[in-house]
């Protein structure tokens, strides 16, 4: 009987070990997944933003000049019509390396909206912002920009 218990009691113990080595494995396992995301995620808006920088330079170097913009950025470019009721936008699509490609293979996508143009004396001030974003939505940085033109 002595023999009996003390094999009982072993495997208890080993039981209680492969419970405690799962539990860690399954935390280690969440952290793991957890930071990887996050690299994930960190790695996106790092390009989002130099990507929306480069818009905004490209932007203030060409002022009204929506086809050069266009052209420089490698995008395409949509105007209604600028003044107090007018838009234009261009946009440029990225995939998951961010090359820039179409808009059906696209991961990412940048925004650069012109929002106004105001006459102030001897030069307009055009106004806008450039938006980088995940093709489902989620923004990931966004930046206000003006430039003088004139």
């Amino acid at each position: 009987m002595t023999h009996r218990s003390k094999s009982t009691l072993f495997l208890i113990e080993q039981l209680i070990v492969i419970a405690v080595f799962a539990i860690c494995a399954v935390a280690c396992i969440s952290i793991l997944t957890a930071a990887y995301f996050n690299a994930s995620d960190s790695k996106a808006t790092s390009h989002a933003v130099l990507k929306a920088e480069s818009a905004v330079e490209s932007f203030k170097m060409t002022g009204d000049d929506f086809a050069s913009l266009a052209n420089i950025i490698g995008g395409t470019t949509t105007v209604t019509g600028l003044g107090s009721a007018g838009v234009a936008t261009v946009a440029v699509y990225y995939d998951n390396s961010w090359s820039v490609t179409d808009a059906e293979n696209a991961s990412f996508a940048l925004y650069l909206v012109i929002e106004s143009a105001q006459n102030i004396g001897d030069y307009d001030l055009i106004k806008g912002h450039v938006t980088v974003e995940k093709i489902t939505g989620e923004e990931l940085v966004t930046l206000q920009a003006a430039v003088r033109h004139g």
